[in-house]
């Protein structure tokens, strides 16, 4: 991966161009994309970067809604899924935000409300919708209900503790360390567990008096904390799951499947409804990012290096107006 000059893209009918500011570095759809180990075929070469957040700088013919200057977040879907194929993804089937310009359907932006920085944005924008399709859409949380949050700090985790808080539930923010506990803890959750130093399905039900979780949101699918994760659900339990950074390839307790009656669902995806109440929740400070560094774009390689190293907590972000 490394930097280069190369023409400035140019907005077909109904994109725009726009100028980045800022582009998250994601686990799985920038380093497992990277290291050539996504599901999916990549074409190389390759833009990377899902989620750039800018400003306007070009129409295209026929963009009507949107204006040169509007500061704008990009959708991660290119174009709508069908049932018989997965969409095409901004930065891993066609060029994304690693860059000081790309081109999206105008149709895919959502503005940003005044007030909020770009890093903030993109983040927001990534994760928050998505949380909230999983905990509102799929697993159906009620309030009230109990939550297990894991990878608690991380970009999604973190968007999940929110989102589930403001769905009313009440939530265990699990995480690796105690540092990282307490992010999820900060960000409102009731309780925490540390899943490396504490045993994970005896602190649930402690926690829960027995009666465990009725969510899971995973995200790890690591082969041991899963299971245990999954230990912790009560009957009729949900696990909801868009990640799997941990490996992918995990044990399954069939008997305590069918026992409780519990129902495992893989999904992503958003709506533009989402994102634009996420955007505006962050903008009144009722939706917070964990961000632990803006790196300038030409240390990209650095920011992955960092991210799969595990190091700081929250977020890495690309500043693409410095190169």
């Amino acid at each position: 991966m490394r930097v280069e000059e190369v023409p400035d893209p140019e907005p077909g009918p109904g994109e725009v161009l726009i100028r980045v500011h800022a582009v998250s570095v994601n686990r799985t759809l920038d380093l497992v994309v990277r290291a050539g180990k996504y599901t999916r075929p990549v074409t190389l070469p390759l833009v990377p970067g899902v989620d750039p957040a800018g400003v306007v700088a070009r129409l295209g013919p026929d963009v009507t809604n949107r204006k040169v200057g509007d500061r704008v977040v990009t959708a991660l879907r290119v174009d709508r899924e069908s049932k018989f194929a997965a969409p095409r993804l901004l930065g891993v089937h066609t060029w994304g935000g690693y860059a000081e310009y790309v081109k999206a359907r105008a149709e895919n932006t959502q503005l940003i409300p005044d007030g909020l920085d770009f890093p903030t944005a993109c983040v927001v924008a990534r994760h928050a919708p998505t949380a909230f399709h999983l905990l509102r859409d799929r697993a159906r949380l009620q309030a009230g209900e109990w939550v297990l949050v894991m990878g608690a700090a991380g970009g999604l985790g973190s968007a999940g503790v929110q989102a589930a808080k403001y769905l009313g539930a009440k939530v265990i923010a699990a995480a690796g360390a105690d540092e990282r506990v307490k992010v999820g803890c900060d960000l409102g959750a009731d309780a925490g567990v540390n899943y490396r130093s504490q045993d994970l399905t005896a602190e649930v039900m402690r926690i829960t008096e027995d009666r465990g979780v009725n969510v899971v949101f995973e995200n790890i699918a690591d082969p041991e904390l899963f299971p245990k994760a999954f230990a912790g659900l009560g009957r009729h339990g949900r696990l909801v799951t868009a990640g799997a950074h941990g490996g992918g390839t995990v044990p399954l307790d069939v008997k305590h499947l069918y026992h409780n009656q519990i129902t495992v669902i893989g999904a992503t995806g958003e709506t533009p409804a989402d994102v634009k109440m996420s955007l505006e929740a962050a903008a009144a400070g009722r939706f917070k990012v964990v961000i632990d560094r803006v790196l300038p774009l030409s240390q990209a390689v650095q920011a992955h290096e960092i991210v799969a190293g595990r190091g700081g907590t929250g977020k890495v972000v690309l500043d693409a107006t410095r190169i």
